[in-house]
């Protein structure tokens, strides 16, 4: 994934963590001048997780405040193999962007089918109604980062202004 984000000069915004892979990522991206823009409460600073490398720190008060500001700053977003937080960002963003508080790509970087079974339950989600046809897609699924790169640089938004039943 770094490879490809160097490859067409793209920078980063993240969570800031030194560890994981965003850490690897960062640390890659730094590693041949890409910008890194990280973006961490003082609690996870606290616990000596931030990467003081970024090229911007920037210190929040509140893991509420620092996912806001990631949307804001972020072009788009990329789930990748991960645990609850990555989960409750995935959502959150979907959220944001179903509501039009945001218009932006979100993917899932599918790693050896990781992330399958949260599929097949969204999917399962939209037969049952709970989830709008057009969200399910706007959400971009590739294992390929080229290919899901390029579907995010291709992205158009829909927002759909009622919600009807």
């Amino acid at each position: 994934m770094a490879d490809e984000m160097i490859q067409r000069k793209m920078d980063l915004v993240y969570g800031a963590g030194k560890v994981g892979l965003m850490g690897v990522i960062a640390n890659q991206m730094l590693s041949v001048g890409r910008n890194v823009y990280g973006i961490i409460p003082q609690k996870l600073v606290d616990v000596e997780v931030a990467h003081n490398g970024c090229t911007e720190l920037t210190i929040v008060e509140t893991m509420r405040d620092r996912k806001w500001l990631m949307a804001e700053r972020g072009d788009g977003f990329i789930a990748m193999p991960g645990g609850i937080g990555t989960l409750e960002e995935l959502f959150e963003i979907m959220t944001l962007n179903q509501l039009a508080y945001i218009q932006k790509p979100l993917a899932l970087f599918n790693v050896g089918g990781y992330f399958d079974k949260l599929i097949g339950f969204l999917e399962f989600a939209a037969e049952e109604g709970f989830l709008k046809k057009h969200q399910m897609e706007l959400l971009i699924i590739s294992e390929d980062p080229a290919e899901m790169l390029d579907k995010m640089a291709a992205y158009e938004p829909k927002f759909i202004p009622k919600w009807g039943n």
